[in-house]
């Protein structure tokens, strides 16, 4: 059985288990235990720039980093089924591991795959001098709510042209960077967005709530420079990354492997090969494919809704329960003997849930042992409003992460 107090008390950053709270109580007559504690804290350790991609539903890289530096070490393969925007997998490339990355939405890949291969910001000026703008291009959808009628010619210019790179399949690191920082960039709440001030920079609210936004606020789509906030974001993200990590990220991305599958039937990942799993799952149906994502998704060429009839939504604890259960026997298959499971959740509906009792039982059914479970008790922990409500307010107010290993 994993003993997660030892782990702790081991590891040099984590030793003050005198100052972790424990308590026992019973899961399906399973005694569980639990660690409260503010076990990382945003001061703890400088996550790296390369991180701050606007997504909704992430957590900060001190989550991933533990798990990572008690579970695995150098060469083993971490794993993330909901990747989301890479905090996991790019944390874990960081740190010298291997990494799998799955996320159904092929946003995802679009927003990690390109931080483990980045080019030289001269490289990037030099390609962003390259493409021609046409002053005269406008959407195919309505977008003059959001852009000044400059920019969004200039973004559809650059539509077009990553779209025919990767058409007559030209595409290359560079592109693929430009692009994950232009997808990024959309929509947000200050100078360095393409759009008016809009809120919140993690996904785009719709063309009718931002005609309201503008008209509350008496303001009207100004222009920004695309080539400009690109290569000034370009350099925010590389800003405290040094050229070892650099290295460190594209020797890692070489050999990994992103998927754009359902994390119930994972086939390319082999069976005993991951060591450690850090994910958190979306729940119910908080996050709204089309409604969050329709704008990334008309800047990539992706059909919104078609992604949406493949991504699974539950309505209720039940049916999430049931999805979750298939996710923990896919990943008893590929996790390795010894290997580890930590699953992120939180407490809903004003914290008279917790999801931690819905998921230990799964994880045991599936074949693992419950370890324990992590209760990181530092307020305003995540970076946005992960089960899509206000922290420290009426909803998750902790994470919790429960432990599973595989004997």
């Amino acid at each position: 059985m994993v003993n997660i107090e030892t782990y702790l008390s081991n590891f040099s950053l984590y030793n003050n288990m005198d100052k972790t709270k424990v308590d026992n109580y019973l899961i399906d007559n399973k005694k569980i235990t639990r660690y409260f504690n503010e076990f990382w804290t945003n001061r703890q350790r400088q996550a790296s720039s390369i991180h701050e991609i606007s997504y909704r539903a992430c957590f900060k890289p001190q989550l991933p980093h533990l798990f990572i530096q008690l579970l695995t070490k150098i060469g083993d393969v971490v794993y993330d089924p909901f990747s989301g925007r890479g905090t996991s997998i790019i944390e874990a490339g960081l740190m010298n591991r291997m990494v799998v990355s799955n996320d159904i939405n092929p946003l995802s890949k679009i927003l990690t795959m390109p931080r483990f291969f980045i080019p030289k910001i001269y490289e990037v000026e030099k390609r962003l001098n390259k493409i021609q703008f046409n002053k005269n291009k406008k959407a195919d959808i309505d977008l003059s709510m959001f852009y000044h009628p400059k920019t969004e010619s200039e973004l559809v210019s650059l539509k077009k042209y990553l779209k025919l790179r990767l058409k007559n399949k030209k595409e290359d690191d560079i592109d693929r960077w430009i692009r994950m920082v232009a997808t990024n960039r959309l929509t947000g709440h200050s100078p360095g967005f393409f759009s008016v001030y809009t809120l919140p920079p993690n996904q785009a609210v719709t063309q009718e709530s931002q005609i309201k936004i503008n008209n509350k606020l008496n303001q009207k789509p100004e222009y920004k420079d695309v080539k400009k906030i690109i290569l000034n974001k370009t350099k925010s993200l590389l800003r405290n990354l040094n050229e070892q990590e650099k290295l460190s990220l594209r020797s890692v991305g070489e050999t990994a492997l992103f998927l754009t599958k359902d994390a119930r039937k994972t086939q390319k990942i082999k069976s005993n090969s991951i060591q450690l799993t850090v994910t958190s799952p979306p729940f119910l149906n908080i996050v709204q494919y089309s409604k969050d994502n329709w704008l990334r998704c008309w800047f990539n060429s992706i059909d919104d809704n078609k992604i949406s009839k493949r991504i699974t939504m539950s309505k209720t604890v039940e049916d999430w329960s049931i999805v979750m259960g298939d996710v923990f026997k896919e990943l008893f298959r590929i996790t390795k003997p010894d290997g580890y499971v930590a699953f992120e959740v939180g407490e809903i509906k004003g914290g008279s849930i917790n999801l931690d009792d819905h998921v230990v039982p799964l994880g045991i059914k599936a074949g693992f042992e419950c370890g324990g479970i992590l209760i990181n008790t530092q307020r305003f922990t995540k970076t946005s409003n992960i089960w899509g409500v206000n922290n420290n307010n009426k909803g998750t107010n902790s994470n919790r992460v429960v432990i599973f290993k595989k004997n």
